[in-house]
C-alpha cells in the first residue's frame, strides 16, 4: 500500500477506512464479529488509517474499533473526534461542546474505549462558535504535552478558523467532505492547507455511496439511514444526479475501472497530501476501493475528467439547513 504524510509527518496508508457506517447513520449496526473481521481484513490489505468518533453510536464505534485494532497497536493510526454534546441518556443532544473540560473528559473516555495510551489524531468534529478556537487549540496542545494526543485536526473548518488554530497548535489534518460531487473547498481551503502544510482527509469521497453507481431514484433506504433526510438524496435529486454517474461510468470504462475507483483515483491525484477515507461494510467493496490506489491518471486524463464532470450540475444541498450551519466556519 502506498503511504502518504499528513501535516508534519503523520504517515498513513494512501486510503484510510471510515468506520462510522459500522454502527451509525446508515441503518442497523453491522454485526460486531463481522465488523471486527472487516477491520482486521483492511489492516491485512495494507490499510493503516482508521477514522472514528465518540458520537458514532454514540460510543459504540470507538469501542468496536478499539477491540478490532488492539492486536495492531503501534502499526495503525486511529483518528477520533470531540465536539458534540451527548446527554445522560447516551444520545447526541444536537449541541456543540468544545469547552476545555469537555475535551479532557472526552479524551479520557476515548482512550479507554480505543484501548490505547495515546490518540494518534484528535479532531474537533465541528467548530463551536461559543468557544474561541485558540482555547480549543490550546487545550489540545496541553493534551499533546501530557502524552494523551499526538496530532491535532479540524473538521469542516473554514479558512479563518484554520489559520487561528494553526497559530496556537499546528494542525496536522483537516477533515472535510470533498469529492467529484462536492468541490466547494477547492478555491478557498485547499490553497491554505498547502500553504500551511496541513493534510486533507476527505470524508464521503464517494458521495455517501452515490458515486458507486449503485444508487438511483428507486433506491429504498433502510430505517435509520440519514441519507433519507438529505436534500441531495431526494428521489428527484437522485434522478437528476444520474447524469454524473453516466459520465463517471463512461470515463471509468476507459481505465477498465469502476466509477468508485475512478472517483477515488481522481481525489488521490489532486495532491500528495490528500488521504480519502471511504467507508464500507462489505469486503468486496473494500477491495474495489483499494484498487483505486493503483490507478495513475495523467495530466491529460485529469483534465478530461475535470472538464466533463464539471459540466454536470449536481442537484440538492448536501445537508439539511440546520446541519449545514455547522460547517465551514
Amino acid at each position: 500500500m502506498e503511504q502518504r504524510k499528513l501535516g508534519r509527518g503523520l504517515e498513513v496508508s494512501a486510503l484510510g477506512l471510515g468506520c462510522m457506517g459500522f454502527s451509525h447513520a446508515y441503518g442497523a449496526p453491522m454485526e460486531r464479529n463481522a465488523a471486527i473481521a472487516l477491520l482486521r481484513g483492511a489492516f491485512d490489505k495494507g490499510v493503516t488509517f482508521f477514522d472514528t468518533a465518540e458520537v458514532y453510536g454514540p460510543f459504540t464505534n470507538e469501542d468496536l474499533v478499539g477491540e478490532a485494532l488492539e492486536p495492531f497497536k503501534g502499526e495503525v493510526v486511529i483518528a477520533t473526534k470531540f465536539g458534540f454534546g451527548i446527554g445522560e441518556d447516551g444520545k447526541q443532544n444536537g449541541r456543540l461542546d468544545s469547552r476545555p473540560e469537555h475535551i479532557h473528559a472526552v479524551v479520557d473516555a476515548s482512550l479507554q474505549r480505543l484501548r490505547v495510551e495515546t490518540i494518534d489524531l484528535l479532531y474537533q468534529h465541528r467548530v463551536d462558535p461559543a468557544v474561541p478556537i485558540e482555547e480549543v487549540a490550546g487545550t489540545v496542545r496541553n493534551l499533546i504535552g501530557a502524552g494523551k494526543v499526538k496530532h491535532f485536526g479540524l473538521s469542516e473548518a473554514g479558512v479563518e478558523t484554520i489559520r487561528r488554530a494553526h497559530a496556537v497548535q499546528p494542525v496536522t489534518a483537516l477533515q472535510s467532505e470533498y469529492s467529484l460531487w462536492w468541490r466547494e473547498r477547492e478555491h478557498d481551503v485547499l490553497p491554505v492547507l498547502e500553504e500551511l502544510g496541513i493534510g486533507l482527509v476527505p470524508y464521503s469521497p464517494l458521495g455517501r455511496g452515490f458515486l458507486t453507481g449503485k444508487i438511483d431514484a428507486s433506491t429504498q433506504f433502510d430505517a435509520g439511514d440519514f441519507r433519507a433526510n438529505m436534500p441531495r438524496f431526494s428521489p428527484a435529486a437522485r434522478e437528476a444526479n444520474q447524469k454524473l454517474i453516466e459520465v463517471l461510468t463512461r470515463l471509468a470504462a476507459e481505465f477498465a475501472a469502476t466509477p468508485a475507483q475512478l472517483a477515488l483515483a481522481w481525489l488521490l491525484a489532486q495532491k500528495p497530501w490528500i488521504v480519502p477515507i471511504p467507508g464500507t461494510t462489505k469486503m468486496p467493496r473494500l477491495d474495489e476501493n483499494l484498487g483505486a490506489v493503483d490507478i495513475k491518471l495523467s495530466v491529460a486524463q485529469l483534465r478530461e475528467i475535470d472538464e466533463v464532470a464539471s459540466a454536470v450540475v449536481v442537484e440538492g444541498a448536501r445537508y439539511p439547513a440546520h446541519l449545514e450551519q455547522m460547517t465551514g466556519r
